[in-house]
């Protein structure tokens, strides 16, 4: 069985509440609310994971751990890359593992996710401390027919991690943060965290699932 493979796009977005508006009118449904976020991002000494492609990252997503790792990725109109994941069952013990195998915390970033579908693909909306993105998950084809019904050009599309944005983001405004998190970034934590509320009150089902970044 082939391990499986990612394909994705970003794009920015200038008003999360009205997309959230387009998603319903065109049959998406929100299946996890507006959840916060927090990734850390492994590499051994002398970033070898990062010279070779490749990420190591541990995630906690509400109450939940995801390990996952992330071939090279393949950027074309899409973004696509081998990814293996596993949900753990304490993530400050992973995080003790991980150390003790000499990997060692290079990258934090944290967001608000709350995760959408059609039952074909999915899409994610980020409140980042860097601005709010999307994700369109799923088949190339259903990618860009999403998009597309969606107002959003291929010429808009993003296929940059978020460490990426967040080093293009420090650059372009001058910041010292190391991290992409609210603190560092002087980001609207409180905005985000009222958003979330909002979502969750909104979202139908109570349950929370981790997705992919």
């Amino acid at each position: 069985m082939p391990p499986p493979k990612e394909v994705e796009i970003k794009f920015s977005v200038r008003n999360l509440e009205h997309l959230e508006e387009q998603l319903e009118l065109r049959g998406f449904h929100c299946i996890t609310p507006s959840t916060h976020e927090l990734n850390t991002l492994y590499d051994l000494p002398g970033h070898t994971l990062r010279r070779k492609g490749q990420l190591l990252r541990l995630r906690q997503y509400g109450g939940a751990w995801v390990l996952t790792h992330k071939a090279r990725a393949a950027i074309g109109r899409h973004k696509s890359r081998i990814e293996l994941e596993t949900h753990v069952a304490e993530g400050p013990q992973t995080d003790a593992i991980l150390r003790a195998l000499g990997y060692q915390p290079v990258f934090v970033y944290e967001k608000f996710r709350s995760e959408w579908t059609d039952g074909k693909g999915h899409i994610v909306l980020d409140r980042t401390p860097i601005g709010d993105i999307a994700e369109i998950e799923g088949a190339p084809q259903w990618i860009d027919r999403t998009a597309k019904a969606l107002g959003v050009k291929p010429a808009e599309y993003i296929t940059k991690s978020y460490a990426e944005l967040f080093f293009d983001w420090k650059r372009r405004y001058k910041r010292k943060a190391v991290n992409m998190t609210f603190r560092e970034c002087g980001g609207s934590a409180k905005a985000a965290l009222n958003a979330r509320k909002s979502s969750a009150e909104a979202a139908t089902g109570s349950g929370v699932r981790p997705r992919r970044a």
